[in-house]
């Protein structure tokens, strides 16, 4: 289980660079090494931008 200092680690730096550069992180923002632990920490991208607030999570659709 990934602590949740490491999760808040990652989700600073996702802040961060959001905040530095004004516009959503991007995965070619961060080294190879930073991304895998963001990844590994938060989950795939998507979610690791929604866990960080700066992405809506999208709903379930469902079938009619």
């Amino acid at each position: 289980m990934i602590s949740e200092e490491k999760k808040g680690w990652a989700v600073e730096l996702l802040k961060n660079k959001h905040h530095e550069t004004g516009r959503m992180p991007r995965k070619d923002d961060f080294d190879s090494v930073t991304l895998s632990r963001i990844k590994a920490y938060l989950g795939p991208w998507p979610r690791a931008l929604e866990t960080a607030g700066l992405k809506e999570a999208r709903t379930a659709k469902t079938k009619s």
